[in-house]
């Protein structure tokens, strides 16, 4: 396996304290894919491109960072290289040129030995599909990397035994896969990829063939997990409502490139274009935006009484005690009055939602 091209345009250092950063990174697919970059044809649709020269762009010359136990969201509809690029991020996929670094390691550059060693020891990934081995019971399944790795059985038992509690599957250690629901094996290739204390967790689309009641379940445990391990997580889904409700910020994607980067009430606040802003019509403004969104600058007589909440309170969770209170919403920052949410400006937000409902 081959390290990839240097980048042809310019680059802008990875950040030495994220868990993860990625500069200038791309993958075209196709014969001298690497002839496209810093050339007029790089600037082509996709269509075009391919027409040109039988190239496809998967992912085109995306930057960003993700921060040490962030939740990290790549979204997009189908074909818009969310997948491939988080493929990307460990080589499974061999980019066409940029750079990715997890933590102080630039993967881009790596050896075989040092992929496999990364591989193994800081990253898993967990797939749509669960890859289990349908020979061995859920204890086996859970201990494999650590087999990989060298661990003695009984130590790795130990471990994995430990993991199936963590993630609600003790009691089904001597199960086999075919016998648990979807659920509960997704749970088995999430207690895999923990096993392994990986710095960081990728997730491509696990959840999408699952019932809806499951999904949520598992976005949940997601959710519980994150708050009780702190892991870094790179999530990819092509379903809104679940970019939301898991990621710290959101990346959009769309024909291989970044769309907008932002946290959820960003996102859905100040959509960067219409692409974002036709993804995020239908979302439930008052259950993602936040205060910020919606207060104004404080006035002089402006009332000292009233309920203090912070600037990132959901509007939702602000309504209640904002209608009840006979005066307006304080916002106050470390300490600093920040801005002031009239009833009005928290209706105005039910109120459309109502209207978009109807």
């Amino acid at each position: 396996m081959s390290a990839i091209t240097d980048q042809q345009s310019p680059v802008v250092p990875a950040s030495t304290d994220a868990a993860l950063s990625v500069r200038n990174l791309w993958k075209i697919f196709g014969p001298r894919a690497d002839k496209v970059i810093g050339t007029p044809d790089a600037d082509l649709s996709r269509a075009d491109l391919k027409k040109k020269t039988g190239c496809v762009v998967g992912v085109k010359d995306v930057s960003f960072d993700v921060a040490p136990g962030e939740v990290f969201v790549v979204m997009g509809l189908s074909g818009s290289g969310k997948s491939t690029l988080v493929r990307c991020l460990t080589r499974l996929i061999e980019p066409t040129s940029g750079t990715v670094d997890i933590g102080d390691q630039d993967v881009t550059h790596a050896s075989e030995s040092e992929l496999r060693d990364l591989r193994r020891n800081q990253v898993s990934m967990v797939f749509q599909h669960f890859g289990l081995l349908p020979h061995r019971q859920v204890i086996d399944n859970v201990g494999y990397g650590l087999e990989i790795r060298g661990m003695g059985k009984k130590e790795r038992r130990a471990k994995a035994t430990e993991i199936i509690e963590l993630v609600g599957l003790d009691g089904y250690e001597r199960s086999y896969p075919d016998q648990l629901s979807g659920g509960m094996q997704q749970r088995v290739g999430l207690a895999r990829a923990l096993a392994g204390d990986p710095n960081i967790l990728l997730f491509d689309e696990p959840f999408s063939a699952l019932d809806p009641l499951i999904r949520r379940d598992m976005q949940n445990e997601v959710i519980r997990l994150h708050h009780e391990l702190g892991k870094t997580m790179v999530f990819v889904t092509h379903d809104l409502q679940e970019a939301l409700k898991l990621g710290d910020r959101i990346l959009i994607m769309r024909d291989g490139e970044v769309v907008q980067i932002g946290a959820p009430d960003e996102v859905v606040g100040a959509p960067a274009d219409d692409y974002v802003r036709d993804f995020t019509s239908e979302v439930p403004r008052s259950h993602v935006l936040t205060l910020k969104w919606v207060m104004r600058e404080p006035r002089p007589d402006d009332s000292s009484e009233g309920p203090v909440m912070t600037s990132d309170t959901v509007v939702r969770r602000a309504a209640q005690a904002a209608l009840a209170s006979d005066h307006p919403v304080r916002v106050v920052d470390d300490g600093v009055l920040v801005g002031i949410v009239d009833d009005d400006a928290i209706l105005r937000v039910v109120v459309a939602e109502e209207e978009a409902r109807g």
